[in-house]
């Protein structure tokens, strides 16, 4: 088994607190050295109590869907002796009330552009195929509830 750490660390800093109006803002570490300053979206808590400069928990799931989407789509590609050039992806994440009346990200929609090289370019059929496998292998995707589909610009 594979294990991920990061470290999230938020402080008072002297605010007031029991009244709600206290920073969400914090800062994510990684293993790897990368600190990251996040906080709640301002379309959860308002300025100033948000950060809107930070990244927030919402779309740090959102652009972790889409990279592990994409890491996957890339190496599939290469497999299969498509070069890939560039790969853009315009993600957006849902939140809306899951089945039991909970908050949650209910959809997440992937929107890639993708520019391929060479003259071995994939069929419609294969580039979808190439999504679903990635989709079938990505480890967020599998470990999500919300539904994550992909939307290609055709």
């Amino acid at each position: 088994m594979k294990q991920f750490e990061a470290r999230v660390a938020w402080q008072r800093a002297g605010q007031s607190f029991l009244d709600g109006r206290y920073s969400r803002a914090h800062k994510w570490q990684f293993d790897g050295g990368l600190q990251l300053r996040a906080s709640s979206s301002p379309l959860s808590v308002p300025v100033p109590m948000s950060d809107p400069a930070a990244l927030d928990p919402e779309e740090a799931l959102v652009a972790a869907a889409s990279s592990c989407h994409m890491l996957f789509f890339l190496s599939i590609a290469a497999q299969r002796g498509f070069t890939v050039d560039s790969y853009l992806d315009r993600a957006v994440g849902l939140l809306g009330v899951d089945a039991d009346g909970r908050g949650a990200m209910t959809r997440i929609e992937l929107r890639p552009a993708i520019v391929f090289a060479g003259e071995h370019w994939p069929t419609e059929v294969e580039l979808d195929a190439i999504h679903h496998l990635a989709h079938d292998k990505c480890y967020i995707a599998n470990s999500l509830k919300a539904e994550l589909v992909v939307v290609q610009a055709r």
